[in-house]
């Protein structure tokens, strides 16, 4: 966080999926933090209401309200300005920020080419759980919450429902599971793994991942109902 951040600033938005990371600087700087389903033009309905200034989403995908769209030389240009007013080099900015907010270690795992009624299936068991989940342990922690995201739009009010069940953990750790594409070639599982941690941040990613990583395999039963011992693609 820089200073003058929060000046001219009237909201920020992130897809549902999208690491938390956000929602804590937002909650420190009194900012409102709106969590959208996946698609740009979510984004666009609040930006056009002067509800928020900027956004993005895990894909890679970041914006703000001077055009409705991603822009990509925005964001350069945008780390170029903080690394220009901290006069700091991108790891110090980022090693404050973790010192200051904690880490979120994250990653996306995919598996593409599923049997549609296999992934339908995978998502329809897990569903059915969620009830159940609240209170049991789960990687090195426990499941505080879980549910199935549904998004009232803020200015339109149209109910997108739907959008992809979430658990979220005790300690802040939180997975995400969506089915996309129903093509010729099947559709894919996206598992999204984020796991807070408010120290170590230097630790190898995928050993901070392991324990939710390995649960959610577990819980999801990909195994079992896809035959599939591994994720297609790994960001």
């Amino acid at each position: 966080v820089i200073p003058g951040f929060r000046d001219g600033v009237t909201g920020v938005a992130r897809s549902m999926p999208t690491s938390t990371a956000v929602d804590r600087v937002a909650a420190d700087l009194g900012i409102p933090c709106y969590e959208t389903p996946t698609g740009w033009k979510f984004f666009g309905d609040l930006m056009d209401a002067d509800l928020c200034s900027i956004c993005g989403e895990e894909s890679f995908g970041t914006g703000s309200n001077h055009v409705r769209e991603k822009d990509g030389m925005w964001a350069v240009l945008s780390w170029l300005s903080i690394i220009a007013a901290t006069k700091t080099s991108v790891k110090e900015i980022l090693g404050k920020h973790w010192k200051r907010f904690g880490r979120s270690f994250y990653q996306r795992h995919d598996y593409e080419g599923v049997e549609t009624e296999s992934a339908n299936k995978v998502i329809a068991q897990l569903l059915d759980k969620l009830p159940s989940l609240v209170g049991t342990s789960f990687a090195e922690s426990s499941i505080k919450h879980a549910d199935e995201f549904n998004y009232k739009d803020p200015v339109s009010g149209i109910t997108s429902e739907h959008q992809g069940l979430r658990i979220f953990l005790s300690d802040g750790s939180r997975v995400v599971c969506r089915l996309s594409g129903t093509g010729t070639k099947g559709a894919t599982i996206r598992l999204y793994h984020e796991r807070y941690r408010k120290e170590n941040f230097s630790e190898d990613i995928n050993s901070v991942l392991k324990p939710l990583v390995d649960d959610t395999f577990k819980l999801l039963r990909i195994r079992e109902i896809c035959g599939l011992d591994k994720p297609t693609l790994i960001t």
